[in-house]
Parts: structure tokens; C-alpha cells; sequence
């Protein structure tokens, strides 16, 4: 039985090593590929400052969106014609 766990022990570390190797290798690649596409833009970047040098790159600044309440337009506010102005101040008294 201690010779079982052993084993079993052994081939647990052993998977172990092997996924972690595995998931290096992958973010190993990732990060040249990240590398690399940056290169390019950066190539992209000088390409085009160099077609346009009079242009300023404009700073990547976020918009925010103001809420504005909508208003009343004419064809939405309550006609006032034919109403008689005096009983208009009697009412608001």
C-alpha cells in the first residue's frame, strides 16, 4: 500500500510540473505576440507621422455624454389662446 501512494504521489507531482510547464509556454507566446503587435503599431504610428507631420496626434480622452432634460416646444406646451388673462391671475392667486 505505501509503495501505491508513493506512485501515486510521484505522478501527481509529475502532472503538476507538466501543466505548469505548459501554461508557461502559452503566456511565453502570448506575451511575444503582444510584444510583437506593439512593434507594428508603433511602426504604424511613426508611418503615419511621417505621412502627416503637420498633424498632432489628439489625446485618447474618454467623452462623457451630459444628459440634457428635454423642454417644450411650442407644439407641446398647452395652447393659452382663447382664454381670458384676468381669470389666468385669479387662478394662480
Amino acid at each position: 500500500m505505501p509503495a501505491l501512494a508513493q506512485t501515486l504521489g510521484k505522478a501527481v507531482y509529475q502532472f503538476r510540473n507538466a501543466a505548469r510547464d505548459v501554461q508557461n509556454e502559452i503566456m511565453s507566446s502570448a506575451n511575444e505576440i503582444k510584444r510583437e503587435a506593439n512593434i507594428k503599431m508603433d511602426q504604424m504610428d511613426i508611418n503615419l507621422e511621417e505621412e502627416h507631420p503637420h498633424q498632432q496626434k489628439a489625446p485618447n480622452i474618454p467623452q462623457r455624454k451630459i444628459f440634457t432634460p428635454p423642454t417644450e416646444t411650442s407644439a407641446e406646451a398647452p395652447s393659452t389662446e382663447g382664454t381670458n388673462p384676468a381669470s389666468e391671475e385669479q387662478a394662480a392667486k
